[in-house]
């Protein structure tokens, strides 16, 4: 203590080095060591001690289709988002669309995207699982739940799917009921789902799985397949050929979403799909009534290719009551009807198709 005293007193700049080391001793690990964390991050953290006001960051982890619409929606309410894609083609393009992207392949990270992560309030994590992978982020969980720790994340969903359900004989299922998925699709979901779930209670927060069923909405719909004039994939047959598919418009995950984040919820897994689950050949044929009531002969299409043949595969009919009575969602489209007429309402003339 006595040389140390010495020192300071002949030596100013000494004494203030002494003053800053003593003081950064007492800073959490992420400001002791900016070296671990992004520059990005170490400004996000001195905005928020700023403002004394925690601010609303969301990160995408997959900003595909439903993640873009629900960043858009974020962003028109003031939050700042930033998300990751796998390509520097697709960056390009989020980005002339107005998201700040990252690049991130999960089999071979850069784990400087990881880093970021502990500026964020909010994680949405899209992300599909990989076959003989599984969950690719889950891949790093370890390094993921050390970057969380250090952050001030107060929100986790994961965008999982009905397919975890696997077949009950077109009986109706709810979030209670036990899930047998016989495809390995499935079951990739139902092992993500675990894996996220226990992360966030590792975090010590509440995270949350929405399970979704076929997704569809602007630019993306049995409308814009026929305007398209594309043949149905073998596996889009097939699902051709279920009494009943469980679909969801993008507007109504949308407010799922937006209800989550708000809500004091009791639940950590919902359904989110509409009031009718209907067969593939059946929104099909309504799809080109609507066609050719706007449009006049633009569109002939080979019946052949939609119509139902016996049915195969995992029969299900799933239910959303805990999804509008806990989030309180009011849905936008109750059924594909709804939904598709709303899509064909808002096209402008397909002149170059």
């Amino acid at each position: 203590m006595e040389t140390q005293t010495i020192l300071t007193a002949k030596h100013p700049a000494t004494w203030a080095f002494s003053r800053r080391l003593n003081q950064a001793s007492q800073l959490p690990i992420s400001q002791k060591f900016p070296s671990l964390i992004s520059k990005t991050c170490i400004k996000c953290k001195r905005d928020e001690i700023r403002s004394n006001v925690p601010s609303k960051k969301m990160f995408i982890l997959g900003l595909g289709y439903v993640s873009q619409f629900f960043a858009q929606e974020l962003k028109n309410q003031g939050w700042d988002i930033s998300g990751t894609c796998t390509s520097i083609t697709k960056k390009k393009e989020l980005e002339e669309k107005g998201f700040d992207t990252h690049v991130f392949d999960a089999c071979h990270p850069e784990w400087k995207i990881l880093d970021i992560l502990s500026c964020y309030t909010h994680l949405l994590v899209s992300v599909p699982p990989i076959e003989n992978v599984g969950d690719p982020v889950l891949q790093h969980q370890d390094h993921l739940r050390s970057r969380l720790l250090r952050g001030n994340l107060q929100w986790l969903c994961y965008l999982s799917s009905t397919s975890v359900y696997g077949d009950s004989k077109g009986a109706w299922v709810d979030e209670d009921f036990s899930p047998q998925p016989s495809k390995n699709v499935g079951k990739m979901r139902l092992s993500a789902e675990e894996g996220w779930l226990k992360l966030g209670h590792d975090l010590g927060i509440s995270p949350y799985v929405f399970r979704l069923g076929g997704i569809y909405g602007p630019g993306r719909s049995a409308i814009d397949t026929l305007l398209k004039k594309r043949h149905l994939s073998d596996s889009q047959k097939r699902r051709g050929s279920r009494n009943f598919t469980s679909r969801v418009h993008v507007a109504d995950i949308c407010q799922a979403l937006k209800a989550s984040i708000s809500a004091d919820l009791h639940s950590e897994i919902y359904n989110v799909v509409d009031d009718d689950p209907a067969p593939r050949a059946e929104v099909f044929e309504f799809a080109q009534q609507l066609v050719n009531k706007r449009w006049p002969g633009l569109v002939t299409t080979n019946k052949s290719s939609i119509e139902r043949t016996d049915p195969i595969g995992e029969e299900k009919r799933v239910l959303n009551a805990r999804m509008k009575n806990e989030l309180g969602v009011k849905l936008v489209h109750p059924s594909y009807r709804s939904g598709l007429q709303s899509i064909i309402h808002h096209m402008p003339d397909p002149v170059s198709l």
